[in-house]
């Protein structure tokens, strides 16, 4: 059976003066920096340790209230997963309210409540505000740890993991860290299946009881309310909570990389891949480099006009942007350069990204490069000042980076005060071009001969193996030797008779399924219609309005979007005429092609190319089809595809797939199917 999604969404001063003779070798001289007038929030301690902050500002009636824990970053050991896990059981209810309750109230107020792993946060309209504050410390300082919540929040923690186990983005982020910080580092831990699994209830309890203290703590209050209302109910709510001092022990060493290397994870699934080009860094804020740092970083990877943008988008279209950021955490940092880029260029895209890391550790920036970058910090850092938010958290900054007390008020004469020397000077402290983990998350069968042979400095760059847990390992073997006999033939005769067999499968004239998924936060409703005589319908909804729909009824076809109707072009309609089959599979066509045996989500899989652009594997074991990958070109760009298909369940004698998963570029979309019929609500005017 085929299946074919469209797209969802459609993504779519000059000064003249009089010129006076300047002398350009020499680069101008940096005008006063304006005056900072930055206030100072109201603050006093309560005898518990609790250090509470206040910003009146009385322009509009809200307030809001974040509580931070500043503690030490601490290990989950083999329990990851346990801050998430205990995050998510903040908020469900306290000692003296169900949870349903509790949310409702909540809602009920117009009111947003939310809690982390060191933290909380409360935010309403003024005249609510103290039974909103209530409520929160309420959820903190009284919660309801219970054994069904508890594992109804694992299982979902699980399904997360699981679902995000195909994603190369979260398997790169995620090994990128732990390589970079070592696996036994907190910064460099992640949550796995096994290791929440591990987690028990008793473990969310003990976390709770060591490490949410008002000892090294502050409540941070802006908006429209007096510091005196404050006070009165930070001391109502906040003066019987009492805790020992969190333990803090000392943070393993970083691991010592001797050279520049690959790190390679494979992910057989992956429509792209994802680089990480790192080292760690030592970078406090309060450091005399953190300035140049910053303007320096903003330069080479910062903005859409940084020289690492401009080269891998602008210029080659690797990639559709590239970044670099570049740490400044008081306990462990990591410069980094990171994209996603095609399969094809993965190789070039690492060679490109050095050549632009050399560049600003070995060529003065220009001018505008500079000045450029400082205007951005400075209109940044105006508008900030804007939000009287900002006045406190440049505050706490002061407090928990141990920051001079003139920090910000010094902030923009730093920034003017940077130097082209400065920018090369820090560029060659900081990035360690001769002992960078270049971090590689993608398809090995496509990428893994070219990245073999990537050459830095005219040197063959070593590789070195990792599972998805940041585990060493052999290198794998991506393509396996087909055995005799198999061919196209045997292989689509394997899917036929795994659905149900070839009598089952021809008596089946249409196929109706609806299902439901959710792409950036929104719950979109799916439907398809297909005929044996290659028609199609495909609507996708959004509380009963038509975001995209897509007809052909076997010689033309049109699409809607946006209450747009666009009838189908040539290669439109040819596509659409390939991929309207029901069960393509029941006739070998001319192109079909076996290329080989690749693995699909540890799976071996025949793979099958059907056209130019597209492929199909099939399972070596069970004959089923596990996806479809083609490749689209579009404004200039290519993007790879792919589309899995799971969960099979038997319909009137025939199996077809309920969960669809696709690949879009970075956007995943999992298509559940609640609903498959056969030879049944389908009609001509279906396809009018």
């Amino acid at each position: 059976m085929k299946f074919k999604l469209y797209p969802i969404f459609i993504m779519c001063l000059m000064v003249v003066g009089a010129q006076a003779q300047v002398d350009r070798s020499k680069q101008p001289q940096p005008g006063p920096a304006p005056k900072i007038n930055l206030g100072k929030p109201a603050s006093f301690k309560l005898n518990n340790g609790l250090k509470v902050m206040v910003v009146e500002n009385h322009k509009l009636p809200r307030v809001s209230a974040s509580l931070i824990i500043d503690n030490k970053p601490n290990s989950e050991g083999n329990k990851e997963g346990l801050k998430s896990l205990y995050s998510a059981m903040m908020g469900t209810g306290t000692k003296s309210m169900s949870k349903d309750d509790f949310n409702e109230r909540i809602d009920f107020l117009g009111a947003n409540v939310n809690y982390g792993s060191s933290s909380a946060s409360a935010r309403s309209l003024s005249k609510f505000f103290p039974e909103v504050m209530e409520l929160m410390a309420q959820g903190l300082l009284q919660p309801k740890f219970e054994a069904e919540e508890f594992e109804t929040q694992k299982d979902r923690l699980i399904e997360g993991i699981k679902s995000n186990a195909k994603s190369a983005g979260i398997i790169a982020s995620n090994v990128s860290a732990a390589l970079a910080y070592g696996k036994n580092h907190p910064y460099g831990e992640f949550a796995t299946e096994s290791s929440v699994e591990k987690v028990t209830l008793a473990d969310v309890n003990k976390y709770y009881e060591s490490y949410i203290s008002p000892k090294n703590a502050y409540l941070v209050v802006v908006g429209d309310i007096k510091e005196r209302e404050v006070k009165k109910l930070a001391r109502r709510l906040f003066s019987d909570w009492q805790a020992d001092v969190p333990p803090s022990s000392s943070l393993p060493s970083l691991p010592k990389v001797q050279y520049t290397q690959i790190n390679f994870v494979d992910v057989p699934n992956a429509v792209q891949s994802e680089l990480y080009v790192q080292n760690t860094i030592n970078l406090k804020m309060a450091d005399e480099d953190y300035f140049p740092v910053l303007v320096t970083n903003q330069i080479l990877g910062g903005s859409f006009g940084s020289y690492l943008n401009m080269n891998l988008r602008e210029e080659h279209g690797y990639t559709y942007g590239a970044r670099t950021s570049t740490g400044d955490d008081k306990y462990a940092s990591r410069f980094y350069a990171s994209a996603s880029v095609r399969n094809a260029v993965t190789d070039s895209a690492i060679v490109e990204t050095f050549k632009e890391i050399k560049r600003i550790k070995s060529e003065e920036v220009s001018y505008e490069d500079l000045s450029n970058a400082k205007n951005k910090f400075a209109g940044d850092f105006v508008l900030r000042l804007e939000r009287p938010s900002t006045i406190a958290s440049y505050a706490l900054n002061i407090e928990t980076e141990n920051l001079p007390s003139d920090f910000y008020t010094q902030f923009l004469k730093k920034i003017n005060a940077v130097t082209k020397e400065d920018i090369m000077r820090v560029a060659n402290k900081y990035y360690k071009t001769d002992k960078m983990q270049i971090v590689v998350a993608g398809k090995g069968v496509e990428i893994l001969t070219n990245l073999e042979n990537v050459k830095i400095d005219g040197k063959k760059t070593p590789i070195f193996f990792f599972n998805k847990e940041g585990d060493k390992i052999e290198r794998p073997v991506y393509k396996k030797e087909v055995p005799e006999g198999v061919t196209v033939k045997s292989v689509y005769n394997d899917y036929i008779e795994a659905i149900g067999g070839e009598k089952a499968v021809k008596e089946v004239k249409t196929i109706a399924s609806s299902g439901s998924a959710s792409v950036q936060g929104m719950s979109l409703s799916y439907s398809t219609k297909t005929t044996a005589d290659g028609k199609n319908l495909t609507l996708v909804q959004m509380n009963g309005m038509t975001l995209n729909k897509q007809v052909f009824n076997g010689k033309t076809g049109y699409s809607e979007a946006q209450g747009q109707h666009v009838d189908y072009n040539e290669e439109q309609i040819k596509d659409a005429k390939k991929n309207s089959k029901l069960f393509s599979e029941l006739k070998v066509m001319e192109n079909d092609q076996l290329q080989g045996i690749e693995t699909v989500d540890g799976e071996d899989a025949y793979v099958v190319q059907t056209s130019e652009d597209s492929k199909d594997y099939y399972s070596t074991s069970t004959g089923l089809k596990l996806q479809t990958v083609s490749s689209v070109s579009q404004g200039g760009q290519t993007m790879i595809n792919t589309m899995g298909f799971d969960d099979y369940k038997t319909v009137d004698g025939v199996k077809i797939p309920h969960l669809v998963t696709i690949n879009m570029g970075p956007q995943v979309i999992e298509i559940s199917m609640n609903k498959v019929q056969i030879n049944e609500d389908v009609s001509d005017a279906d396809f009018e």
